[in-house]
This record gives structure tokens, C-alpha cells and sequence, in this order.
């Protein structure tokens, strides 16, 4: 979720109902460099806490000193080790899910980071299954983390040849939670209440990670909340308060000044703006617009635009339509 859970986003997600957080990934080597830009991966505020600070790396003692860092710095809730990323340029410097392929470098950096820290704050790790079909390790590795030390462990149900396509598969991380004595929360395919539901009632894990289902759709944590309070599926959320929250988060990103100007923060939200807008009224054009604008300005045009299309074709939908009208006009 790197370029993602940033602090704005996260605040966002809090505000929804998320439970537990966990920031962008940062490395080790960048904290231990004191890089500018890598420290600022690990903002967040207390509103947003319980939250954990991420961190990749394949030396066990300089990813445990820069725990001791952020701790110095920050005082996470915890530290959490990225063991799943599958971005090749993480790959190709032996972090992420590499070490996947290499027990035992990654029980030195489990090892190391957890001897490091100590008993300050809890270490946890996120894997995904294994390296690829043929390697599908997952419950070796799990139980490998916790001799380690560590005090829960995420499971993404892919492999990292599969990266975001196919099917995650639950059967593996529920072997993984009947495996180890640790809590292990369960990652995948969880795009709402009736999806947690599922996986809570039909596996061991402790509890349920949700990721690229919040990048669309950040109220999945209170449409899961209430559906597990209730075991009903809410009414959704409306265009006008899907609208709402796409201009608030622009506009706490400018006020932030983490990307600079307004056109370079506009830039780099182009992603961000066009999976919010996925499902929209003329959600084909409306991405194409996205994908240039450089300022609020633009967006709150574009969400204007939006809503009134959308009020048209429903007073068409629910009147009819008068002569010479079609949906495309």
C-alpha cells in the first residue's frame, strides 16, 4: 500500500472505523540515511492510534536499529516487517517477499528486529503464502516468525507470482492460524462486511485485514462494522458523499504541503482520484479528466459535473425522457 496509507488516507480510514493501521513502508536504510522524505512515511497522529510504522530491509541489525529509531522518534504501537511486498524494485534489494526464498535471512531480520527492540513495543510481520505455487510456505514460515518473536503475523493469501490476480487463498491462512500460537490475521479478496463475516466464521484467524478495497471504497470499515452488528448489508453510500469525501481528502492533502504546490499534490492524487471514482456516473470520461487535473478547482468542476449527470438520468430513469434526449447527450 505504498503511496496509499499516507497520514491523510489513514485518517480517512480511522475516521470509517478502521480498528488497527499500519503506515506506508519505509526502509530501513532510508531511517537509518535520516532521509527527509523516508521519515515522512512514518507520520501519524495519535487519533490514528493503535497504528504500527512498516518497515523492509534484509539485515537484521540495521532493520533493528532503525526500529530503535522510530520508536526514539515516533512511539509506534508497534513495529511491523514487510515480508510480502512483491514490487520488484523491493524484490530485486532482497526485502519484501525475496526473503520468502530465504529462511534463514529472514529469521535474522525477525530475530533482529525483535532483539532490538525488546519489550518497548510489539513486533509483528506481514507474509504473503510463498514465493510462488511450487513454494507455498507459508505455515513453515509462520512458525519460523514466531520462534522469532513475533507477536502476530498478517497473512496475504497469494503468492508473489501471483501478485493481485487469481484468488487469494484462505485454506493456506487458516492452516497458518491453526499453526502458530500467535494471533494471525487473515488478508485478501475482503471487500465487505459479508466477506469479514466470512472468514471470521470460517477459518482460526484473530481477525481480518482489509487493503485495495479501502483504496475505492474507504467506508468498507463501517459497511463491515454495521453488518457485523446487524447482518445486514447497509444502503451504500451516496454520489453526493462519495463526492464529499474525493474533494476533502484534495483538499487535506494541499493544506498538508507534503507534495509541495497544489499541482504537484493534484499529480500525484491522479491514481488516488480515479480508483475513488470507479462506479461512477460516466466513470470512463471521468477518468480521463482525472487524469490531468492540477488543481481542487478542477476536481470540484468535475464532481459538479458528476452530480448533475447523475440527477439527470435519474429524473429520466423515474419520468422518462423527453424527445431528442438520450443518456450519452
Amino acid at each position: 500500500m505504498a503511496g496509499v496509507t499516507d497520514v491523510i488516507f489513514r485518517r480517512i480510514c480511522k475516521e470509517m472505523g478502521a480498528d488497527v493501521m499500519v503506515t506506508e513502508f519505509v526502509s530501513a536504510e532510508g531511517i537509518l540515511h535520516r532521509d527527509d522524505r523516508t521519515r515522512r512515511y512514518t507520520e501519524f497522529t495519535d487519533e490514528q492510534r493503535p497504528v504500527g510504522v512498516q518497515l523492509f530491509g534484509a539485515d537484521g541489525g540495521r532493520m533493528g536499529e532503525a526500529a530503535r529509531k522510530i520508536i526514539d522518534w515516533k512511539q509506534p504501537d508497534f513495529i511491523d516487517i514487510n515480508f510480502g511486498c512483491p514490487v520488484n524494485k523491493v524484490v530485486a534489494k532482497n526485502g519484501g517477499s525475496s526473503l520468502l526464498r530465504d529462511c534463514p535471512v529472514l529469521a535474522s531480520v525477525a530475530a533482529g528486529v525483535a532483539k532490538a527492540v525488546g519489550d518497548r513495543v510489539p513486533v509483528t510481520a506481514k507474509i504473503r503464502i510463498g514465493w510462488d505455487e511450487n513454494s507455498v510456505n507459508a505455515v513453515e514460515v509462520a512458525k519460523i516468525l514466531e520462534d522469532c518473536g513475533m507477536a502476530a503475523i498478517a497473512v496475504h493469501g497469494r503468492t508473489r507470482s501471483q501478485g493481485y490476480g487469481g484468488e487469494a487463498d484462505w485454506e493456506v491462512i487458516d492452516a497458518v492460524a491453526r499453526a502458530v500460537g500467535v494471533p494471525v490475521i487473515g488478508n485478501g479478496d475482503v471487500t465487505c462486511g459479508e466477506d469479514v463475516l466470512k472468514r471470521k466464521r470460517g477459518t482460526a484467524v484473530s481477525g481480518v485485514m482489509i487493503g485495495r478495497a479501502a483504496m475505492q471504497n474507504p467506508w468498507v470499515f463501517r459497511e463491515a462494522k454495521a453488518f457485523l452488528a446487524t447482518g445486514e448489508q447497509g444502503a451504500g453510500v451516496d454520489l453526493s458523499e462519495r463526492w464529499e469525501l474525493v474533494l476533502r481528502h484534495c483538499r487535506l492533502a494541499v493544506e498538508s504541503g507534503r507534495h509541495g504546490e497544489e499541482k504537484y499534490t493534484l499529480t500525484a492524487m491522479r491514481s488516488r482520484l480515479m480508483n475513488y471514482c470507479k462506479g461512477f456516473p460516466g466513470a470512463k470520461e471521468l477518468r480521463q479528466r482525472l487524469c490531468k487535473v492540477t488543481s481542487v478547482a478542477e476536481v470540484e468542476d468535475l464532481a459538479a459535473l458528476s452530480m448533475g449527470r447523475a440527477a439527470i438520468e435519474s429524473s429520466v430513469e423515474e419520468f422518462g425522457a423527453p424527445a431528442g434526449f438520450s443518456s450519452a447527450d
